[in-house]
């Protein structure tokens, strides 16, 4: 048997459930009332995880993570964990006009994820990422018009909070792509579901998937993997997920393509084949594992730094730079390893040198202690090197690009 994994980039499906009017009226389908209990213990877990998160965190350890002000994150994860909250009670409420009683018995681990402040910021970065791409990918299990736009309605505020921690990371996009990914609520368990226990959500999960690199993880990285599910006395194979199509990478020698940014979900699959890039019709048969998520960030941008500083760095307007001290660094994928591991307990490595910025492009460092994150470097140099591992070999007759382990769409 020949595994795979896959990076699945984008997607091009529209959003999923959530909240609804004060009173339903007649007999609810079966597949609308398991996307409300999904997404209402998805609710309950993004809500839980901020409440714990604000209430062990000092202002101080805000600051040691980076934070030019405590007030800054503070108040956002504030807002964010009273959405959640009232995403909840809403999804409840709905329920139990449908004559249903909501999952209430689940409880919620987030000890790996809360380690310090900079874990946490990193973590929840992933967690709104893996709400969004939920509500994206549970649009075709819903049957009532009326649902699908009230469901909409919360995905824009989900969205708005990635953007907000994208912000908060210093050196994300606030918007780094022009589309989302989308999961299905198997694929959405294998990342949230180590973090729950104590409940039967009704829906099976696909075996968890974890990162193994430790630093910073950009174009040019080559990903290992780890997963109850892998065998490792056979040979594996990786696809990276573009549009419509995911893009294939050997999985012993998968290196982050050039050209992405932000975030990528990551599959292990059991042959080679390019998966759709649509929840509908993506195959499950050859999924072994994940996905997991990562993020490649290679566009910082400005925004960032008014909130955290990479460094020591002024703010606008200031002479003073502010002072970091004891920092260690984890890589987006490590986040997205912490989610995986579930109520386990992972120790972040040692500080990972400053990229220079004229040798190519760097993911997202965060500060896993004390202390703000590594300086990131730019994008640089083109997609396809010649003579290099991502050798370029023209566009075909259809606008594709191929290159060497991988291809995309030229217009993408």
């Amino acid at each position: 048997m020949i595994f795979s994994t896959l990076l699945a980039a984008v997607s091009l499906v529209p959003s999923l459930v959530s909240a609804a009017p004060a009173r339903f009226y007649g007999k609810r389908a079966e597949s609308d009332i398991l996307v409300f209990k999904f997404a209402d213990v998805l609710e309950q877990l993004e809500s839980e995880f901020y409440r714990q998160a604000l209430a062990k965190f000092q202002s101080q350890q805000f600051i040691d993570a980076g934070f030019a002000s405590s007030q800054v994150p503070v108040e956002q994860f504030t807002t964010i964990q009273a959405d959640e909250a009232t995403h909840s009670v809403v999804l409840q409420a709905a329920l139990k006009s449908f004559g249903e009683q909501p999952i209430t018995t689940c409880t919620f681990n987030f000890d790996s994820a809360l380690t310090d402040v900079a874990t946490m910021a990193a973590t929840a970065r992933v967690v709104e990422a893996v709400g969004v791409g939920a509500y994206i990918g549970g649009a075709t299990l819903l049957t009532d018009p009326v649902l699908l736009t009230a469901a909409a309605s919360i995905l824009t505020v989900e969205a708005r909070h990635q953007t907000v921690l994208n912000i908060l990371s210093s050196v994300g996009t606030a918007v780094p792509a022009a589309f989302d990914l989308a999961l299905t609520p198997s694929e959405v368990l294998a990342l949230a579901g180590p973090f729950i226990s104590g409940c039967d959500v009704g829906i099976p999960a696909n075996p968890v998937l974890s990162v193994t690199n430790t630093g910073t993880v950009a174009p040019g990285t080559q990903l290992t993997f780890s997963s109850p599910a892998l065998d490792a006395s056979v040979d594996t194979s990786m696809m990276l997920g573009g549009q419509p199509f995911s893009i294939a990478l050997p999985f012993n020698a998968c290196v982050v393509p050039e050209g992405i940014n932000g975030p990528v979900a990551i599959f292990i699959t059991s042959d080679s084949q390019p998966l759709l890039n649509n929840v509908r019709d993506r195959a499950t048969t050859q999924l072994v594992a994940g996905p997991t998520i990562a993020f490649i960030d290679t566009r910082p941008q400005t925004l960032g730094q008014l909130a955290r500083v990479n460094g020591d760095v002024a703010l606008p307007g200031s002479a003073a730079p502010i002072v970091s001290t004891s920092t260690r660094t984890i890589s987006p994928a490590e986040a997205s390893a912490l989610i995986a591991a579930g109520g386990s307990t992972q120790t972040a490595p040692a500080p990972a040198s400053p990229t220079d910025a004229s040798a190519g492009a760097a993911a997202t460092p965060v500060a896993a202690s004390a202390g703000a994150p590594a300086p990131v470097a730019t994008a640089a140099g083109a997609s396809a090197a010649a003579g290099g591992p991502n050798e370029f070999i023209g566009p075909s007759a259809d606008g594709t690009i191929t290159v060497t382990g991988w291809s995309m769409s030229s217009s993408s």
